[in-house]
Order: structure tokens, then C-alpha cells, then sequence
């Protein structure tokens, strides 16, 4: 085939384009080979999928292909946020899990996300193994077993674990505290999936809750399903007129969050990992390491310091934040995008229980987010990032890559250098403590770029200077 891209996590395709019937069981397939290789067609796979145009009907595609390989599946029977999907992996102690779901891309995308449950060590080497298979796999070797005979059959099995999946969240969080708060919350799942647990748990906790944007609507209200300060204005206009304590937003499939404080502020997702890291460690007593990706702020550097705890840096892909996680049974992880877990739960992204955790966190802190956030400046300093991405033809990257990673060139910054790392992509670290990376899409001719200054000035011109030097 070789036209379909296996990214970091999974794969996102154009609608009608490359999102067809025939690729998402050619890349079903491909994990099958693994499944069958490894002899782990009795441990089975779960299937979940969100309120996506085609999740439902693609995640039978994909249930049928895994049946037809002898491979046991778990179907999920209700529609999913991918943290449940990742639950219940967990919880059946399967191979590996697949969530339909595009995340926060637009409505014309679907995908499929695919995370490992018993081999969540070998993750590394998955990436390559679904890439080198997919491009190999012609239509005609595809197995697939019809669903209702394969339901009839016994090897899909209609599974839900939403009340497990509750009952460990309210069994993880405070939620005495939250009661006797009496907080009140606005949530917008931005037409996606993380109503029924987000409210379950927020209402059982007594708070006062209200939900906008919750229908479903597969164009997702004509915006982007992503949580961000752009996305989440109506939400934070709603926070401030409403005198809510916090307003939360979730992106389309639940596993990334994004936050309004309660003068209607949006708070960068950096600092929503560094408010809840030191409140773990601060007002819970709770120790451990913090574990971030190389976009990912060093507030959780400093924090970690302060409390005489480590910091370790992985390359982007939420899967080695888990693998390092397992490795140094660190606290907390997460990254830039909104994403994040704590030792405990799954080994995955959930917007749901971080949403949960930041409630609780005003509860027992009885101080709003602003002010949490600025008594960790004054402990620590403070931070300022600047981020962009950048489109551009294929000769254009092919160009910037011989620059940066063969040759290895890098602009003068009219400041010292400490360090330089090629982990993933390019970072720069300087030793004011600032630091800057360029690192590309796997799937996309784009260059992502951010840098993090000791102010905001500082961190425009190193933006500027590393931009004018690649010529973009």
C-alpha cells in the first residue's frame, strides 16, 4: 500500500479519501499479524469508538478483521470515550485496545487510536512493526468473519464497563472535600463523549453542574474538537457571567482536557500538569517523579526540585510517557497538548479523571486556580512559552532536515548553549534555563516548534531568530 501513515499513536485520516472501509481493515490486519506473531489471539483486543461520522460502523469493520484472524475481541457496547476503551483494557488484561476516533482533529477526519495493554513495554518497536506491515498488505489477504456470526459465535463479546470505570475515579478522588465545597462547574464535552462519567462523578461529589455543547452533532458545532483558547471563548464568557469556580472542556474523544479559571482565563495546558504535580505533592503528601515529552514544560522540572523529586523527558507520543512512567513508577504524566494520567489509573490520557483531580484540587486547596498557579510562581519563578506549526513543501522539509539533523546546524541565539539534544527532533537547552525544539510530524510535511523563556520577550525572539534561520 504505502499510503497510509501510522503515526506515533495511531492513524487519522481524511474522510472518503483515505478514510475508507478497505484501509481501516488493512490497518486491522496489520495489528492482527502482531496479535497472531506474539500467540495472543486468546488475551483479544477491546474496540471502542466515539460519536465520529463512521466510528460506529468503522469499528465493526475492525471487530470483524480481528474475528476473522481467530483473535477474541471485546467490543465495547455503548459509545466510548477512549479512556473507558483504555480501561477496560486494563481491566481484561487484553493485548491491545482500539479507540475509533479521529481526537480532536476535524469533523471531516476519523481514525483509529491503538495503545498496548500487557505489551505496554514493547511499544516502542509497535510503530514500526504496524508502519512495515501496513505497507505490505494488499486487500486480498484480509480475513474478516461477519459480526453477527462472529457475536453468535462467541468471539466478539458486547462488553461496558462504564460503572467500573466511575467507581475508580470516585474510589481515586477526595470526594468528602469536593461535597463540602460546594462548587460550582460548566462543562463542555464540545459535542463529544465525556458527559455520562464527567457528570456522574462531578454530580455524586454534589457539585452544582451545568453542561453546554453536549448534543451530538458530528461536525461538532462547525469547530474544532480540540480544547483550546480559541475553541473554549464561549466557555469562558459563560464561566465569568455564571460566577462558576472552574469550567472544563473536553476534545472529542475525551482524553485531553482544557481549563477556564474563574476570572474566564484559559490556562495553558503546561500549567495545568505543574498545578496539579505540586498539588499531589504539596496538599495530598503524595511523592514520586513527574515524566513529560520534550514540548512539555520545565515548570515540572522545578517543581520536582523543589520537592526533591525527578523530572524525566521522552520523546513525544503519549505511549513513552507511560513506558517511563512503569519504569521510574513516577506520579504524574503528561504533555503540552492537555493530555495527562496519575500513578493508579490507566497508562493513558484521560480528560475525564484530570478534570475530576483539578475540582478536587479547589476543594481541598480552597484557593481558585489563579491563585494556586501564582503561589507556585512565587516558589519557583515562572516560565513563558511561545509555540507555532509550519506547513511547507516536501523539498522544503527534505531541506530542513539535512540542515538540522545531517548537518546539524543551528542559528547563534546571542546566548549560551548547555546542551543539545536530538532525542526527538532538535532541542536546544540554554543555560538561563530556557530551551527550544523543532521536531516533525511523522505523517505531515510540518515542523513543530516551541520554546519556554524566562520571559515573553525572550521566548518571541528565539521563535524569531530559529525561524528566520530555517527560512520559514
Amino acid at each position: 500500500m504505502g499510503m497510509l501513515k501510522f503515526g506515533t499513536g495511531g492513524w487519522r485520516a481524511f474522510i472518503g479519501e483515505d478514510f475508507t472501509k478497505e484501509n481501516v481493515m488493512i490497518m486491522t490486519q496489520a495489528l492482527a499479524n502482531i496479535v497472531v506473531a506474539d500467540g495472543k489471539q486468546k488475551e483479544g483486543v477491546v474496540i471502542g469508538f466515539d460519536r465520529r461520522f463512521l466510528s460506529d460502523k468503522a469499528s465493526k469493520w475492525c471487530a470483524e478483521v480481528l474475528a476473522g484472524n481467530g483473535i477474541k475481541v471485546y467490543y465495547m457496547k455503548r459509545i466510548s470515550p477512549t479512556p473507558l476503551t483504555m480501561f477496560a483494557v486494563k481491566m481484561l488484561n487484553t493485548y491491545f485496545g482500539v479507540e475509533i476516533t479521529a481526537s480532536h482533529n476535524p469533523a471531516d477526519y476519523n481514525g483509529m487510536k491503538i495503545f498496548a495493554g500487557q505489551q505496554v513495554a514493547a511499544g516502542r518497536r509497535f510503530t514500526k512493526e504496524m508502519q512495515e506491515d501496513t505497507d505490505k498488505i494488499s486487500p486480498a489477504e484480509i480475513k474478516s468473519f461477519d459480526f453477527d456470526e462472529a457475536i453468535g459465535d462467541g468471539i466478539i463479546e458486547h462488553f461496558d464497563c462504564i460503572n467500573e470505570y466511575i467507581d475508580k475515579i470516585l474510589e481515586m478522588i477526595d470526594v468528602k472535600s469536593i461535597r463540602e465545597g460546594h462548587l460550582k462547574i460548566l462543562l463542555d464535552p464540545m459535542f463529544g463523549v465525556s458527559r455520562t462519567a464527567l457528570q456522574t462523578v462531578l454530580v455524586t461529589a454534589r457539585c452544582d453542574l451545568d453542561i453546554i455543547n453536549d448534543r451530538h452533532d458530528t461536525l461538532f458545532g462547525g469547530k474544532l474538537p480540540a480544547p483550546t483558547s480559541k475553541t473554549l471563548k464561549r466557555l469562558s464568557e459563560l464561566v465569568v457571567d455564571g460566577e462558576y469556580d472552574i469550567g472544563i472542556g473536553t476534545d472529542g474523544d475525551a482524553d485531553r482536557l482544557g481549563i477556564i479559571d474563574e476570572k474566564g482565563g484559559f490556562i495553558h495546558p503546561n500549567n495545568i500538569l505543574t498545578i496539579l504535580y505540586y498539588y499531589l505533592l504539596k496538599y495530598k503528601g503524595w511523592k514520586g517523579a513527574a515524566v513529560k515529552n520534550i514540548c512539555t514544560t520545565s515548570m515540572l522540572n522545578r517543581v520536582a526540585e523543589y520537592f526533591g523529586e525527578d523530572c524525566h523527558e521522552v520523546p513525544v507520543g503519549f505511549k513513552n510517557v507511560s513506558i517511563k512512567m512503569k519504569e521510574c513508577d513516577a506520579l504524574i504524566g503528561g504533555e503540552s497538548s492537555g493530555g495527562l494520567t496519575i500513578r493508579g489509573h490507566i497508562d493513558g490520557k484521560d480528560g475525564i479523571f484530570a478534570g475530576s483531580i483539578l475540582v478536587e484540587l479547589i476543594a481541598v486547596a480552597k484557593k481558585p486556580l489563579t491563585e494556586l498557579l501564582q503561589e507556585i510562581y512565587d516558589l519557583v519563578g515562572k516560565l513563558y512559552p511561545w509555540e507555532d506549526d509550519f506547513k511547507f513543501s516536501k523539498e522544503k522539509k527534505d531541506e530542513l532536515q539535512d540542515l538540522l539533523f545531517v548537518q546539524k546546524k543551528l542559528p547563534d541565539f546571542g546566548k549560551a548553549i548547555k546542551e543539545i539534544s536530538y532525542l526527538d527532533g532538535v532541542k536546544v537547552f540554554f543555560e538561563d534555563g530556557g530551551w527550544l525544539v523543532c521536531r516533525f510530524s511523522g505523517t505531515e510535511n510540518l515542523l513543530r516548534m516551541s520554546d519556554e523563556m524566562n520571559s515573553p520577550e525572550d521566548a518571541k525572539e528565539a521563535f524569531d531568530i530559529m525561524k528566520k534561520f530555517l527560512g520559514i
